[in-house]
């Protein structure tokens, strides 16, 4: 029997009625974070790095990461709420976090780790892009799985058969699981470029790898926007919602 949609109504607690505080989204996010931390590892070590450079990139990366995402929701999408609420900032478990700020912030913290740790481990700027272009869709992948358990982040009204339902937020009618479709672009961005990385090793060319990991991931994102719900108000009639803008350049 082939279903016409599918009633989506889980609970983003893993343990509910339970006095245990622990979220789909939080794990997955950090099995997303340890995969990337392995294969970034596993590139690292192929081309002779000590194990240090990886653990040291990885806190880099990470606190990078988590503050560019909480600003870039804050600042991006509802910039005067926080602007009012100034302390909110910082309540990450409330929720709220937005890739494009990430994106922001990993680079700038790439420069000054490069600069850093340059004549120590014989790196620059550019080759710690490629290698981290190849992990960081890892994470992406499981934080939009994340976002699926959440109920949240999804699209518009869909005929189609694979149609999700989310009840939880008081949907009846089936709606585009753009959680999925992101979440499964990213993951083929991955093998495309751990196949590539694989293939080519220290021979690729310099900033191919974040170029593609760029192109593609952008371009993903500005498609998949269009069938999205509005994230935010102020998006609601816009042409082109902000994630689309944020993804052009």
């Amino acid at each position: 029997m082939i279903l016409d949609y599918i009633t989506w109504a889980v609970d983003p607690r893993i343990f509910p009625n339970t006095g245990i505080h622990v979220r789909w989204y939080g794990l997955f996010y950090a099995i997303g974070l340890y995969l990337a931390y392995m294969v970034i590892g596993w590139m690292l070590k192929k081309e002779g790095k000590p194990e240090k450079l990886t653990d040291a990139l990885a806190i880099w990366v990470i606190v990078a990461a988590i503050v560019g995402a909480r600003l870039g929701h804050c600042f991006f999408y509802e910039p005067s709420y926080y602007l009012a609420h100034p302390w909110e900032i910082v309540m990450i478990w409330k929720g709220g976090l937005a890739s494009h700020g990430a994106a922001v912030t990993i680079p700038i913290a790439l420069f000054f780790f490069a600069r850093k740790y340059k004549t120590q481990y014989n790196i620059n700027l550019m080759w710690l892009f490629d290698r981290l272009a190849v992990g960081i869709p890892l994470p992406a992948f499981f934080i939009r799985m994340g976002n699926l358990m959440n109920s949240e982040i999804y699209g518009v009204k869909t005929t189609l058969p694979w149609g999700f339902i989310f009840e939880r937020n008081g949907e009846t009618l089936p709606k585009h699981p753009t959680q999925i479709y992101e979440a499964l672009a990213y993951l083929a961005i991955f093998f495309v470029l751990f196949i590539l990385y694989k293939r080519k090793g220290k021979e690729i060319k310099p900033g191919l790898l974040a170029g593609l990991f760029f192109f593609l991931v952008f371009t993903a994102r500005f498609f998949i926007e269009y069938i999205k719900n509005p994230q935010v108000d102020f998006e609601i009639g816009m042409p082109l919602y902000m994630g689309q803008l944020l993804s052009l350049p």
